[in-house]
């Protein structure tokens, strides 16, 4: 069966993530989204208590779909439509997905993994277990069919579709169809019944078969044309084989001539047993269909639940730190309009509601962004890369309001800091890095350049950048970069003066991180041209002057 929740034609099937995804994860700290993705918010009396300890699950799910772009704004309306469902529905959302962890988990003991790799090498274990399977399978379909029904008012396409399917291929009377052969076999899996320990001063059941052939009578009284008539379950009071009744009783089925005995050692009891285990077999083969449609069912479930399960923590993160947060809107690839949008891993972090930036790009291909330094110029760039792959994937921006493109090869360049296992120089790792950026491009694609090729000399650093990014913006690349390479920033001002002054549209803009007169930074970018200092007299003053008249005063 389909579940259908992630697209709405298909189900999640190991897709390809985004080029080099590793280095977007550290470039942009996302692991620090997919931890606080898998722990929820505890609430008391509408106030944040506490946070739930982290779900290994919900944080390799939210590392999955995350790394993998939609394609068109039809596919992040619906997941977005599902998502407001979710969060509307709250308590639903976290039933299903704790009922599907709870049926996932009751598999596994009874030994799915280990059937999986090991193959089937045990007929009556294999037996035996698909009948334990289908018991789950029933008791789960009708749990999940059940939360869908008390959530009467859901409205998303892709939740009343997935309840739609549900009623119509597990209505109530496939289940008791299935629920009558499970009983009707359930002595193939029981013993003794009740456990005495568990259930004292209770009366112990036995469960027992009775299976019923028609037969005929052929040539010399052989039997033949063996026809199955009836399988049942027979529950019966349970006596221990040593006690006088259960003697007494084995005597007089000994003395009825229509009667055979099972005794342990019985050859008769061996060719019963295999009776039993065809029956059974046989029976169960009318099963199969059953279980084969539904297997994948509960682990798709189960990881696209557990996908807008991490969206809704992620929210109530939001607004436990205050943030505002928006779904973004669709455009093309030449907007990037957004309003006070905030660097959502660093308020994690630092457990504060940062200064947000408000920004129009319109018809622009490249971005450069300068200005002082401890400006909040890399923390505004990852902003903006945080807010796109949550975009890209259906997820909530902390914003008031995020517009942009789809851009499925998304790329991120930034420095790295110098290590041991490093094989050579850092200028020629970051062109290493960026070459092979270069020849994964596709048709949508944007770069975050963050402090790229710094790792040289200014006058080279210059060169290179020009060279590169003037290639990739030809090329139809978006690029957003934030630099201190001011040579390379001034030229390319230049040139755009140059465009303007002929009376064309330039592709290029320019931000920088503000700076009063006071030196103090506001974190804000505002447009401004590129300026010939990054202002590092200003963080002298602020630390080794302020730290040495500290001294002089004590």
């Amino acid at each position: 069966m389909n579940t259908y929740l992630l697209y709405r034609n298909r189900d999640w099937k190991s897709p390809e993530t985004y080029f080099d995804y590793g280095s977007i994860v550290q470039d942009l700290s996302l692991h620090i989204l997919f931890r606080m993705a898998s722990r929820a918010v505890i609430y008391e009396r509408d106030e944040v208590k506490g946070i739930t300890e982290t779900d290994p699950f919900l944080q390799e799910t939210m590392k999955r779909v995350m790394g993998v772009s939609l394609e068109t704004y039809e596919e992040i309306a619906y997941r977005q439509e599902i998502l407001k469902d979710c969060l509307n529905h709250e308590q639903f959302a976290r039933e299903l997905y704790s009922e599907l962890t709870d049926i996932l988990r009751e598999w596994a003991h009874l030994g799915r993994q280990e059937r999986k790799r090991t193959g089937s090498r045990n007929p009556v274990g294999d037996l035996m277990m698909d009948i334990q399977v289908l018991r789950l399978f029933l008791k789960g379909l009708a749990r999940i069919r059940t939360l869908f029904e008390e959530a009467a008012d859901l409205r998303s396409e892709g939740l009343c579709t997935l309840r739609d399917r549900l009623r119509e291929q597990f209505p109530e009377e496939t289940e008791q169809h299935y629920r009558t052969i499970a009983d009707q076999i359930a002595f193939y899996i029981s013993d003794r019944g009740d456990d005495e320990d568990r259930y004292p001063g209770e009366k112990l059941t036995v469960e027992l078969p009775r299976i019923v052939f028609g037969v005929q009578a052929g040539d010399g009284m052989k039997l033949e044309g063996f026809v199955l008539q009836q399988v049942e379950t027979q529950t019966k009071k349970y006596r221990d084989p040593n006690s006088a009744i259960s003697k007494v009783q084995g005597f007089l089925q000994n003395r009825n001539g229509n009667v055979i005995p099972l005794s342990a050692d019985s050859p008769v009891r061996e060719q019963t047993s295999a009776l039993e285990f065809e029956v059974v077999r046989y029976v169960m083969s009318f099963c199969e269909p059953f279980l084969k449609f539904y297997d994948d069912f509960f682990d798709q479930l189960h990881l696209q639940m557990g996908f807008y399960v991490g969206a809704v923590n992620l929210v109530h993160h939001m607004k436990r730190l205050g943030l505002d947060h928006c779904f973004p809107t669709v455009c093309t690839q030449n907007t990037l309009r957004f309003a006070d949008l905030k660097e959502f891993v660093m308020c994690i972090e630092q457990r504060v509601n940062a200064v947000g930036n408000t920004c129009d790009i319109e018809e622009k291909s490249l971005l450069i962004v300068t200005g002082a330094n401890q400006g909040g110029k890399s923390t505004f760039l990852r902003s903006i890369g945080i807010a796109q792959v949550c975009m890209q994937c259906g997820l909530p921006v902390t914003a008031a309001s995020y517009a942009s493109g789809i851009f499925p090869s998304f790329f991120t360049h930034f420095t790295r800091r110098e290590d041991s296992a490093m094989n050579s120089g850092r200028l020629d790792e970051e062109l290493g890095r960026m070459n092979q950026i270069i020849e994964h491009l596709g048709e949508r694609s944007i770069i975050l350049l963050n402090e790229s090729f710094a790792t040289t000399t200014e006058k080279e650093g210059s060169v290179i950048a020009y060279d590169i990014i003037k290639a990739l913006q030809e090329a139809g690349v978006k690029i957003l970069t934030v630099t201190h390479l001011l040579s390379f920033a001034k030229k390319v001002y230049e040139e755009t003066k140059q465009t303007e002054a002929a009376g064309e549209n330039p592709k290029t803009t320019f931000l920088s991180a503000q700076r009063l007169e006071n030196g103090r930074r506001t974190f804000k970018m505002i447009q401004h041209e590129p300026e010939l200092t990054s202002f590092g007299l200003d963080l002298y003053e602020s630390i080794i002057v302020n730290k040495n008249e500290d001294s002089k005063r004590r």
